[in-house]
This record gives structure tokens, C-alpha cells and sequence, in this order.
């Protein structure tokens, strides 16, 4: 029987968790990505690795909570972790509306998952369904739409999104829209931060030998969640806190993987 916990990450930088930066020309550091929504995830191994180097660095029961490493010469050295991590999957992603607000965007499959690992009693929402006071453009007497840069989403349902926002995560309620599962992935990667980066000459300011690569990553003010099942309680990351800020994935140096990480349930 294990208890049941889990993570909240808001993204205060763009995140990239995927393809490690390389040299090859015309190289694309792609994210991980869902294998049926197609978008973008935290696998559960980074998660764990993240924790388990914070938990090192402040002393605590690295072994009990994330296993023993194995120890070379020894048999039988490894032991079973106290705290099970799955990956972290999209709750909300800002995605960029011209001429209006940033709308959160969402689907039924991924508020589904996020209603499995918190338990939250609301009712899914149809597709296409967002609040009254979404602004958005009229169309006739009883069609409202949003205008994305690959075309028009019209608003058929209208619904109080509230519920499906996290405790203390600062999402405005009347700017979040539930899209089809067979619409997310395009307006996903329309949605993603991207970068174009070089490698330069050690001795002077010119591109070296033409190495041209690109990094895509989730947007700054993505919501992801996660679940963590434990053999025990008493599992203490943060100390006393139940929040703190972590940066996951790679390129931290110039800036991506600062998220803000909140648990809850029963640790």
C-alpha cells in the first residue's frame, strides 16, 4: 500500500528536457514529448534525479528515499527506493493569440490524468470549451472564436475552468481554453519557446566550422504535474516548505529550467 503524492511545476523559464545540445550542423534539440498527445513531459527519472541531488547536498536519507546505489565488489548493494516517481505531463500551456490575451490551452486526455493523480471531483469539460468572459471574437449571433496564427478555434461550450487550476498557482481563470485531443499537438508546437544558437571560435567571434543547432522548449508560465507514490510518510524534500525552486533539464547556464516546484497529498 503506498501513499499518494504529487508535484506541481510552473515553468519561470523556458524548460528543455530532451536532446542534449550538440555541434552537428543543422542539429534540432528536440523535447520529450507525450507519445499520444505529443506534448512535451518531464520523464520521472529526471525528476528523481533532480530530488535526489537536492536531498545529497542537504544531508538527508539519500539511500532510504531513492535507493542505495550499487556499490562495486558488492552483491545485493542496491535497495528499493522509498519514493516512486512518474513523469510530469501538461496541465496548461500558454500559447500566443494575436491581438489578445495569452490563453492557456488544455484537452481532455491530459485534465483527465491530472483529475487521476489529484482526485478533484470536478466534471471534465467537453472539448473547445472555455469561460463566458474569454475574450474572444463574435461571429454572428451565437459563434465566438479565437484567432490562433494557424487559424481559427471556435468556443462551443462555456464553463467555469476554475477547478482545474492548482492551489496557488497564479493562472487568471477567464484566459483558459479546453481544446480536442486531435488539436493539441498543433497548437503545442506552436506554442514552444525555440532558439537558434552557434558554436563559436575559442579565439575569436566567428561561427567554427559552420555548427548551427536549434533548441526548442516549453514556454515560461506552463503548468506540468506529476505523481509520487511512497512506501512511507515522513518524506521531507523541502524541510519544513512545500514549495522551492528547482531547474530541471539541461542548459542552465544561459538561462532555461527554472520551475517552481509545489507538492501535495499524503508525504
Amino acid at each position: 500500500m503506498y501513499h499518494k503524492a504529487y508535484g506541481i511545476i510552473e515553468t519561470l523559464a523556458p524548460l528543455h528536457v530532451g536532446a542534449s545540445a550538440g555541434e552537428e550542423t543543422g542539429n534540432l534539440n528536440l523535447i520529450f514529448r507525450d507519445q499520444i498527445t505529443q506534448t512535451g513531459l518531464i520523464p520521472g527519472s529526471s525528476i528523481r534525479g533532480r530530488f535526489r541531488a537536492d536531498m545529497r547536498a542537504n544531508k538527508g536519507d539519500v539511500a532510504t528515499w531513492y535507493g542505495h546505489e550499487a556499490v562495486k565488489g558488492e552483491d545485493n548493494s542496491t535497495t528499493e527506493a522509498w519514493a516512486k516517481f512518474e513523469y510530469a505531463s501538461l496541465l496548461w500551456l500558454p500559447v500566443f493569440c494575436p491581438g489578445q490575451p495569452v490563453v492557456w490551452i488544455t484537452c481532455r486526455r491530459l485534465l483527465k490524468r491530472y483529475k487521476l493523480i489529484t482526485g478533484i471531483k470536478a466534471d471534465l469539460p467537453e472539448p473547445y470549451t472555455a469561460p463566458k468572459a474569454l475574450q474572444s471574437r463574435q461571429v454572428g449571433t451565437n459563434h465566438r472564436v479565437l484567432f490562433f496564427n494557424l487559424g481559427f478555434i471556435e468556443i462551443e461550450h462555456e464553463d467555469n475552468l476554475s477547478a482545474w487550476i492548482p492551489d496557488n498557482v497564479d493562472l487568471e481563470p477567464n484566459n483558459l481554453l479546453v481544446v480536442g485531443d486531435n488539436d493539441i499537438a498543433m497548437l503545442h508546437d506552436m506554442a514552444l519557446f525555440r532558439q537558434s544558437r552557434v558554436k563559436l571560435a575559442d579565439e575569436e567571434k566567428k561561427v567554427e566550422g559552420g555548427a548551427f543547432f536549434n533548441v526548442e522548449a516549453l514556454p515560461e508560465g506552463s503548468i506540468l504535474v506529476f505523481p509520487v507514490a511512497l512506501k512511507e510518510t515522513g518524506w521531507r524534500p523541502f524541510g519544513e516548505k512545500t514549495s522551492q525552486d528547482l531547474y530541471f533539464g539541461g542548459l542552465e547556464s544561459i538561462g532555461f529550467g527554472h520551475c517552481r516546484v509545489r507538492l501535495a497529498g499524503d508525504y
